[in-house]
């Protein structure tokens, strides 16, 4: 549930999401906290594309713009719009005389550098070393890593990290993924 709501002391309005649930709401603007009950709601529905065409529309009244509103497409129509509207990246930066396809390879190639080179986070070659190893131990691990571009610091971080939150588990020296 949605609703368009709005503060008492400076007149903002703004989409408030699941009112019943919450006991208080603070204005985005003066940041006066709010009791939810008491605020005026001027607009409630279930669909959010809703409330937000709703409290656009209540915001220009407000503004005495009701009849330039009314030309204006919805917005989710105008969102929609916007993918057909301009130009893509590989005409922007050929415009330019730059090659987009030269640019696209350095990128992929600084994602990698940073990344390991496996092409997944460093996260990601920790977790595949603690699958692919035979006996992961934290050494066999760290090595693992290393051969695919983490740091072998980085590489314990990680593994603790992972430890932490619950998705490994140590057992005898021996990590495995929960």
């Amino acid at each position: 549930m949605y609703a368009v709501v709005g503060c008492n002391r400076c007149g903002t309005m703004w989409l408030l999401s699941d009112p019943e649930t919450n006991e208080t709401a603070r204005c985005p603007r003066c940041e006066r906290t709010h009791r939810t009950k008491r605020l005026k709601h001027f607009f409630e529905s279930a669909d959010r594309s809703a409330a937000r065409e709703a409290r656009s529309a209540l915001l220009a009244k407000k503004r005495g713009d009701s009849e330039a509103f009314a030309e204006v497409e919805h917005v989710s129509e105008l969102e929609n719009r916007i993918d057909e509207s301009g130009v893509d990246d590989r005409e922007y930066l050929e415009g330019f005389g730059l090659d987009a396809d030269a640019i696209e390879a350095a990128g992929e190639r600084s994602s990698r550098d940073r990344s390991g080179a496996s092409g997944g986070s460093r996260m990601d070659v920790v977790r595949e070393a603690i699958d692919a190893l035979e006996e992961p131990t934290e050494a066999a691990i760290v090595s693992y890593a290393a051969a695919d571009g983490v740091p072998a610091e980085s590489a314990r971080d990680l593994l603790e990290k992972l430890r932490r939150r619950g998705e490994v588990s140590e057992s005898q020296g021996t990590y495995r993924r929960l």
